[in-house]
């Protein structure tokens, strides 16, 4: 065999190689990428007979809200989407459904910061994260500071409030 031949069928085979290589990863990635959808889903399912069991009822599911803030001074928005909304008696909630190891966990970052998104997003009372594989509903409160303007109007509107009813009962 000539060496002109050998080195085109040595290129022929590298070039085959990356070829079948780049197929199997991206075979791979589709594959993870589908479990991970579908363990999503069951979570979600067992999330809502969780969620039934500790007597919330769904109100609504996938629910996309817009997120307005200030970016120098200058509005800006976001698309936020949360799993579900929630309602017990009087009391509505966003619940957020985690599986695996690490994304059910509050010292998880990223899941720290979505909860607190979907609380500054939504108008609800509340935050339920639920650990759809270990079957934990756990209710995260984010204390919102109020700001020293809105704290001082509370208070001279309350003083004011008081100040009306001792009138009346003065009388």
């Amino acid at each position: 065999m000539s060496a002109d031949r050998t080195s085109w069928m040595a290129l022929a085979l590298v070039l085959a190689s990356i070829a079948v290589t780049t197929w199997i990863a991206r075979a791979w990635r589709r594959l993870r990428a589908r479990s991970r959808q579908l363990r999503a889903r069951r979570g979600e399912r067992d999330a809502e007979r969780l969620l039934a069991r500790a007597g919330w009822v769904v109100e609504a599911r996938q629910v996309a809200r817009t997120l307005r803030f200030e970016v120098d001074g200058a509005p800006t928005e976001a698309n936020v989407r949360c799993d579900l909304l929630v309602r017990r008696g009087a009391r509505r909630c966003v619940a957020e459904v985690k599986t695996g190891a690490l994304a059910p966990r509050l010292d998880h970052a990223p899941t720290r910061r979505q909860l607190l998104e979907y609380r500054l997003a939504f108008d609800v009372d509340g935050v339920l994260l639920v650990d759809a594989e270990s079957g934990r509903v756990m209710e995260v409160r984010f204390p919102l500071a109020m700001p020293r303007r809105m704290s001082v109007l509370l208070w001279l509107v309350a003083g004011a409030a008081l100040g009306a009813i001792t009138t009346l009962l003065a009388r």
